[in-house]
């Protein structure tokens, strides 16, 4: 019988079951794709968190300080110790003057950590009398539980399909108890392309909000403010069809986003098929709201505990972004690391 169970084998499952190993342990982990990874290989690999605490508490105010700090605060050692195992780096940087950290590259990152992994067997049921770790990845691959806690209009999956609540079920089962913020999620408003694939969920991105007339199909509009564009995607995604349009002057279209021009991401858009048109000096994109992973979901202490002989890390766990966003990749890896720690007593 092995020490620990850990299902899910995402970021949060492949870091706890690594820590788990290093201290000797015997592990089981549970997957129910047909690869590890979860959408950390779809993912831009970078995780990163705010440069101040006092930032972290500003953007994301409705959360948690106690498993806040958590994060904060054992971000730094959780990524030398993820490079100390191989994990390729891209950049010492994430290229936002508000944030620190790691660009990884998600497929590398991937195999650096996962081992052993029992591809295409989900976790039916917690077993008895052995540690087990929840990291199945939120509930975004729901749509009933996505009608039930966000919207009812379609939504674009962002992510990997089998992240379906299963954490969370298994939790209630046990006892465990829910966060607020199940209405809350990160995602991208995506170019509106007739057929959108994985390798799309990046360059279709439409991270430009701010420099654009956002406006509904009732031309009802939205001013955006917050700098990932969290707030604009939330509010798209409950208006009819999910869907709204950036009107983006010209003057405008050479604005720096990250790594691209606001031009360049348009021209993504228009490559990729999505509904690009010329009005009056400037440029009409429409676009569609695609959810990424969920905020809220299992409550867990400051070592990751859930219930008796239970954690969770990663995405099945509320309490973190609630109210603002923070690196989803970094909550994930922190409360991996220590759930592992904490199920096998060290």
């Amino acid at each position: 019988m092995a020490d620990l169970v850990v299902a899910g084998a995402g970021m949060a499952g492949l870091a706890a079951a690594a820590r788990a190993r290093e201290l000797g342990a015997d592990v089981d982990v549970y997957e129910k794709g047909d690869r590890p990874g979860g959408s950390m290989l779809l993912s831009s690999g970078v995780v990163w968190r705010y440069r101040d605490w006092e930032t972290f508490r500003a953007e994301c105010p409705l959360g948690d300080p106690t498993l806040q700090r958590v994060v904060w605060a054992g971000l730094d050692e959780a990524l030398e110790w993820v490079e100390s195992l191989g994990a390729p780096v891209v950049a010492h940087e994430t290229g936002n003057p508000l944030t620190t950290g790691v660009r990884f590259d998600p497929r590398g990152l991937t195999e650096a950590l996962a081992r052993d992994v029992r591809v295409e067997e989900p976790l039916l049921e917690v077993p008895d009398g052995v540690p087990t770790i929840l990291a199945t990845g939120g509930f975004q691959g729901d749509r009933e539980l996505v009608a039930r806690h966000i919207t009812s209009q379609p939504l674009v999956l962002r992510a990997n399909p089998w992240s379906s609540g299963d954490g969370v079920r298994l939790a209630l089962a046990r006892g465990a108890e829910l966060t607020a913020g199940l209405d809350e999620f990160y995602g991208r408003n995506l170019a509106a392309a007739p057929r959108i694939d994985p390798e799309d969920f990046v360059p279709l991105a439409q991270v430009y909000a701010r420099h654009a007339v956002v406006e509904n199909v009732r031309g009802e509009r939205f001013e955006p403010h917050h700098w990932a564009d969290l707030d604009v995607v939330q509010w798209t995604a409950r208006q009819p069809g999910g869907r709204a349009w950036y009107l983006v002057p010209d003057v405008a279209l050479g604005e720096r986003v990250r790594e691209r021009t606001v031009a360049e991401a348009i021209t993504a858009a228009l490559d990729a098929g999505a509904p690009v048109e010329r009005v009056d000096g400037a440029t009409r994109v429409e676009v569609v709201a695609a959810i990424t992973t969920t905020l809220g979901g299992i409550r867990v202490d400051e070592r990751a505990r859930a219930a008796e002989g239970l954690w969770a890390a990663g995405a099945d766990v509320g309490g973190i972004s609630t109210g603002g966003w923070s690196s989803a990749l970094a909550a994930a890896l922190v409360l991996g690391r220590t759930a592992a720690e904490d199920a096998l007593g060290k």
